[in-house]
């Protein structure tokens, strides 16, 4: 995994130094509204999403330079996500990345307004792009905007894990839930990589089935963390799916289930490469670390 590891830091570099240009500075008025927006941006993510559209578009070589600014807006999309996540209204925790989250370090209001200001600049990093085609930009933005939002989107599984607390859901409910509110960003976010390398149909399938495996996989360990981790190594609250009584794969499945279950989303995202001719090492270590993760 030391080329993972390496790979990873190279993303991380790339995309930190892209997001800094393109987030206005702390100083810059209203500086209280920026320093919100750096605080959750750069409180040290694993820049998982990015990572998925640097390894995606190599496979289909495309240069760093023309995935850059949509790996960055794509974490944007993500932190924001994760700010209005941690409200009050929604999921109301006091830790991410461990670190206070937005609205505790700052106020509710400053914490809704970086959310909001982080999904119009995101959208801003892709159109203003022009190492890109213009027709690749559009369908970028379409296809982020469709991940981000309904009726299968990231906003539209939080409103159905919302309405879940306390319910008995079955395991298709579960799935549904899970595919919107995390498993399309991470799908979008490695096929924005094949697009920009101009993949075939066929191989944005492949990638595509390879990347919704990945994002079940990637909730399912998740809500396996939230029951076996500490929050000192977890870097947000542990136990707090219990707590509000979240529809998760544990709740369901038992400890043991949801492990198998990781299992058999690993293997199945790491099949759905094997009909794509490029080096697709990076994509299948990646689902390696997912399946491992232990925060």
């Amino acid at each position: 995994m030391d080329d993972l590891s390496e790979f990873l830091s190279l993303v991380k570099q790339n995309v930190d130094a892209c997001l800094d240009r393109l987030v206005p500075g702390a100083g810059i008025e209203p500086t209280r509204l920026h320093e919100a927006i750096r605080w959750s941006l750069f409180a040290g993510g694993k820049r998982i999403r990015p990572a998925l559209v640097f390894a995606s578009g190599r496979v289909f070589g495309s240069p760093d330079a023309k995935l850059s600014a949509t790996a960055a807006a794509i974490e944007m999309i993500h932190t924001y996500s994760l700010i209005h996540d941690d409200l009050p209204a929604m999921d109301d925790d006091d830790l991410r990345r461990g670190k206070p989250t937005c609205h505790k370090q700052f106020d509710e209001a400053t914490a809704v307004l970086a959310g909001d200001v982080l999904q119009t600049l995101a959208f801003k990093a892709i159109a203003e792009d022009e190492v890109l085609p213009a027709d690749i930009r559009v369908k970028l933005i379409c296809l982020i905007a469709s991940a981000a939002g309904t009726p299968d989107g990231m906003v539209a599984g939080q409103q159905l894990d919302l309405e879940a607390e306390g319910g008995n859901l079955t395991i298709d409910q579960i799935e549904r839930i899970h595919r919107s509110k995390t498993g399309a960003l991470i799908t979008a976010s490695a096929m924005a990589g094949a697009l920009i390398g101009e993949a075939s149909n066929d191989e944005l399938i492949a990638i595509e089935k390879y990347a919704q495996s990945l994002g079940l996989l990637f909730q399912v360990t998740d809500d396996l963390l939230d029951v076996t981790a500490v929050t000192e190594s977890l870097g947000k609250t542990a136990g707090k799916d219990v707590t509000s009584q979240k529809a998760t794969y544990p709740k369901l499945l038992g400890v043991e289930g949801t492990v198998n279950l990781a299992n058999e989303l690993s293997d199945k995202a790491c099949q759905a490469l094997s009909t794509i001719s490029g080096d697709t090492s990076t994509l299948t270590k990646l689902a390696e670390m997912v399946l491992n993760r232990k925060r």
